[in-house]
């Protein structure tokens, strides 16, 4: 198992891509990604790691001849969606390409109608909320598996351990809310429930009055739906209040940012996961990732979320090569439509005219206290 601390991660670097048959004349403009994404505040680690990611891959796409070059144009939000509606209204006014990498429930939800209007793509929002997929939108791509698909594979795996008393600690708007509802159809199916239900508001750390209820009605394990910060924060004080039980987290609470706010307390969280493992070297996407990671050479660290954020670049870079020599916002979308069962060093992604959801694809990882994730 590769630590994730060793490797490194850089905004501009090369990498061996393979061809990409898009013809580009000297000169051309770029096309460019207008992403609004939290870059400050409690959740800022997500919105840079995502974007470290994809930056990675863009820049070592734009360093191969033969095509158009593709650029991000990054706006910070906070994690709060007014922010994000007025950063997309600025995106769209300056008639940005398409939209991507978006980061957070209530942001793409705010952000959603603007691009819905203009008909703009809306590409690889990083949410599973089933809110964003249904019902279908033909301008909405979604690479990662929904949060449904990730509180199923909690809860089978919670009750094949014998722990059916299950509470659930969430943010108290409409990522937690989607979470909640997973988990709840996912307990249902089991003829369960949750023993217990407790909030934290968004970009909030106040967590004593959801550590006092959930501590006292014992449940077996919580499962969590908020980001590092809170989610941390429920997690030490719980722990000091007495609580043995098992945490499980869901991909979007950020893991390397959730490892490094718990340190040594850690080991033993479980949190789930949409894309391979990076420390995974007899993973094809990992190692392709570990290798431009290598080649790049700058300091931040490679984690899950950068991995997604490189993925969902190599995604939308593939939909652009399907299209036209001068690609349209109409032709980007017919050529993701064209990706199907398609392997990306080994992540199988597929879309349709009537399917815009590429993966299922959920693991379980668990953090170890010091630096490390398993899976």
């Amino acid at each position: 198992m590769l630590n994730r601390r060793r490797f490194s991660l850089a905004a501009g670097a090369a990498a061996t891509l393979g061809g990409f048959g898009i013809a580009r004349a000297q000169g051309d403009t770029p096309l460019v990604l207008g992403q609004s994404a939290p870059f400050t505040g409690p959740a800022a680690q997500l919105g840079i790691q995502f974007h470290q990611g994809a930056k990675l891959f863009l820049d070592a796409y734009n360093a191969q001849p033969g095509h158009r070059n593709v650029v991000i144009k990054n706006l910070d939000d906070g994690y709060e969606p007014e922010r994000c509606a007025a950063n997309t209204q600025k995106l769209i006014d300056e008639d940005v390409f398409a939209l991507f990498g978006y980061v957070g429930t209530p942001t793409s939800l705010a952000a959603l109608p603007l691009a819905a209007k203009d008909k703009m793509p809306f590409i690889a929002p990083f949410t599973g909320a089933m809110s964003l997929r249904e019902p279908f939108q033909k301008n909405v791509f979604h690479v990662r598996a929904s949060y449904n698909d990730e509180t199923a594979l909690m809860v089978k795996q919670l009750t094949h351990l014998g722990l059916k008393k299950i509470a659930v600690f969430y943010q108290n708007d409409a990522y937690g809310k989607a979470g909640l509802d997973g988990v709840t159809l996912a307990l249902l199916q089991q003829e369960l429930k949750p023993v217990v239900l407790a909030t934290v508001e968004r970009n909030s750390v106040e967590v004593a009055p959801a550590v006092k209820a959930i501590v006292a009605a014992r449940p077996d394990a919580v499962v969590q739906v908020g980001t590092y910060k809170a989610c941390a924060a429920f997690i030490r004080e719980a722990r000091k209040a007495g609580y043995g039980g098992t945490f499980f987290n869901m991909s979007f609470v950020g893991t390397q940012a959730l490892a490094d706010e718990l340190g040594k307390q850690a080991a033993g969280v479980v949190v789930t996961q949409v894309v391979p493992s990076p420390y995974n070297p007899a993973n094809a996407l990992a190692r392709e990732f570990a290798d431009a990671v290598h080649k790049a050479g700058n300091g931040a660290s490679a984690n899950f979320s950068s991995m997604e954020g490189y993925l969902a670049a190599k995604v939308l870079t593939e939909g652009l090569r399907k299209a036209p020599a001068k690609p349209t916002r109409e032709s980007l979308i017919a050529g993701l439509e064209s990706i199907d069962r398609q392997q990306f060093g080994g992540f199988d992604v597929s879309f349709s005219a009537k399917n815009h959801v590429a993966s299922k694809f959920v693991e379980l990882s668990m953090l170890t206290g010091d630096g490390r994730v398993r899976t």
